[in-house]
């Protein structure tokens, strides 16, 4: 399951969290226009020049994406920055912290190192490791927050508040002040952190044998970012000195983990939109981060890590916050697969009489063989992989542990990541209390007031993020139809469907990150209507067209309103031949008929 959609199965979102300088390489082999030229090209296009009255709009007192994004966190949010009163009490922390004295475990001459995006600030997370015969013991070392955030204090009643980090292009809205989300509490390389220490012990199977936790003080090594780390399993990069067993171990024990896991769980990975910003705040190129090894290894790892710190607390009866994510409902999961097969994906064989539990296992199954089929295909991944997330129950926290479907867990929380979320922040005084480790364990009371307001603040922050990434999308694309005219042609998918017409993915010469709205009433044909199955658009009248989800389109813009993040589009290639004639599609196949 994808960092994005399970928000704490790996990293979450954090590429985005400073801006790049430059516009990056140039791409093709013709000559980019000179910035006086572009200028004039973005000028004539934002007052509708060109054929079929395209329009680009935009308020001249905003100057740039990174403005029009500022904008949407302070109105969205309500607040920017933090008060005096936990500014001060933040930068006093870090003294505070080692004055409290807390018994630890010296691990500063233990190799450790952080995998991060490039731009991260905030280090929340360090792993150390290495082969014990057979099997392997790793540490995963995680920012002591609790030593610096006191309970009910300014500075964590406003933690609370937040509940979370909120990352947008080029800008962050942090959970916690600077002075400790990428100072104090960062496990940047070189200098000693106070964490917490999962040491896990893991057999020749990948399976956990041993656990301990207990409070440690570190130094982080090197500090790698997941493009550096894949150049450095590609053969293309040496190891950093002092940490190239730790790597090549995690990486061992991760591939392991990987395997073990299996089908337990959900294979719906997407990539993120990662954008480049100029000196001046303007977008200039975007591309979408796909999941790679180096993403996979930490993921991995901090799902242990999250699953060892459930089960203790589970085992203990200490009042925590869980991640939980209920089995979907077997009738979702029908439909699901009805869906599939409508867009003539294979689908499992469907038995009689699903239960809650094998509908989860089923949709798992479903959603392997949707990427396969799409791999194979060449298309249509991101919008399968949007039906099969749209039949399942939305993952959220909870006071009660029930487990994790997306996962495959039988106890889950979130542990890994106390910088930027406050439920990791609960837990982790949950844990050290639990260990008589001189924190105080939060009530059942406390526990569920968290949960419901975390996961509250989780849907909004999303909001805010997704609706960030359509601005600053949208402003890059403006740019685009600068440089290259409003005739422009662009490849896409269709990546959803409604009545009043599909959506969109494309890409360009700047990005591929672009999506659009294809009104129905400017397609060919006539009246246009979804089929049962509600993942085709059909057209019914002569020269009438079929779009489907994942179905291959070339479209033209023919307007852009970049402050809200939307783009109009019309259609110039693509779609196909429906069926007109009422016949059903063949269903999911079922035990009994084969």
């Amino acid at each position: 399951m994808s960092p994005r959609r399970e928000r704490g199965a790996g990293r979450g979102r954090r590429q985005n969290a400073a801006p790049k300088s430059g516009g990056g390489s140039e791409g093709g082999g013709s000559r980019r226009p000179s910035r006086s030229e572009r200028a004039g090209r973005r000028d004539a296009a934002q007052r509708g020049a060109g054929a079929r009255g395209g329009t680009l709009r935009r308020r001249p007192e905003v100057a740039s994406a990174r403005d029009a994004v500022a904008d949407l966190l302070a109105e969205r949010l309500g607040f920017r920055g933090f008060s005096g009163l936990v500014e001060e009490e933040a930068a006093s922390a870090a003294e505070a912290a080692e004055e409290r004295g807390l018994a630890r475990r010296d691990l500063t001459a233990l190799a450790t190192f952080t995998v991060d995006p490039a731009t991260a600030r905030d280090f929340d997370d360090a792993v150390s490791a290495q082969h014990e015969g057979d099997g392997w013991r790793v540490w995963i070392h995680i920012a002591d927050v609790a030593a610096h955030v006191r309970a009910g204090s300014p500075l964590d009643l406003e933690a609370l508040r937040r509940a979370n980090s909120t990352y947008v292009p080029g800008a962050v809205e942090p959970m916690l002040p600077h002075s400790l989300s990428s100072g104090a509490c960062s496990l940047s390389p070189g200098v000693e952190r106070l964490a917490v220490t999962a040491e896990i012990e893991i057999g020749a199977d990948a399976r956990p044998t041993r656990t301990t936790f207990y409070r440690s003080r570190i130094r982080s090594d090197a500090r790698l970012d997941y493009d550096q780390l894949d150049r450095v399993f590609d053969g293309r990069e040496e190891a950093p000195a002092g940490v190239a067993e730790p790597l090549a171990a995690a990486r061992d024990v991760a591939a392991a983990l990987g395997e073990l896991r299996g089908a337990a769980g959900l294979d719906v990975e997407s990539a993120e939109p990662e954008f480049e910003f100029d000196a001046e705040g303007n977008v200039v190129r975007a591309h979408r981060v796909p999941q790679t090894e180096a993403h996979r290894l930490i993921e991995r790892l901090m799902i242990l890590t999250n699953e060892r710190v459930a089960e203790f607390l589970v085992d203990r009866r200490v009042p925590a916050v869980y991640r939980v994510h209920a089995q979907p409902d077997p009738p979702r999961i029908e439909r699901l697969l009805e869906q599939l097969a409508a867009l003539g994906v294979p689908t499992p064989p469907l038995g009689q009489g699903l239960s809650p539990r094998s509908a989860g296992q089923m949709a798992a199954d479903a959603s392997r063989l949707a990427r396969a089929e799409a791999a194979r295909r060449g298309h249509g991944r991101d919008a399968y992989t949007s039906l099969v997330l749209r039949s399942l129950k939305q993952a959220a926290y909870s006071e009660t542990n029930s487990g994790h479907a997306g996962l495959g867990s039988d106890a889950y929380t979130h542990f890994t990541s106390p910088i930027r979320r406050y439920p990791d922040l609960l837990v982790h005084r949950a844990l050290l209390a639990a260990l008589g480790e001189g924190e105080e364990a939060p009530t059942l009371s406390e526990a569920r007031e968290v949960a419901a307001h975390s996961s509250a603040r989780e849907r909004e922050s999303a909001k805010i993020e997704r609706d960030a990434d359509d601005v600053c999308a949208a402003y890059l694309l403006e740019r685009e139809l600068g440089e290259r005219g409003l005739d422009a042609e662009f490849q896409g998918e269709v990546s959803g469907v409604i009545r009043a017409g599909a959506f969109v993915a494309f890409a360009g010469e700047l990005g591929d990150v672009y999506e659009g709205m294809l009104p129905a009433r400017t397609l060919p044909g006539g009246r246009y209507e979804l089929d049962r199955q509600e993942v085709s658009l059909i057209g019914s009248g002569d020269g009438a067209t079929a779009l489907r989800l994942g179905d291959p389109v070339r479209v033209r813009v023919t307007g852009v309103d970049a402050e809200r993040g939307r783009v109009d589009l019309e259609l110039t290639g693509g779609g196909g031949k429906g069926p007109r004639d009422g016949k059903k599609r063949p269903g999911p196949r079922s035990r009994e008929n084969g």
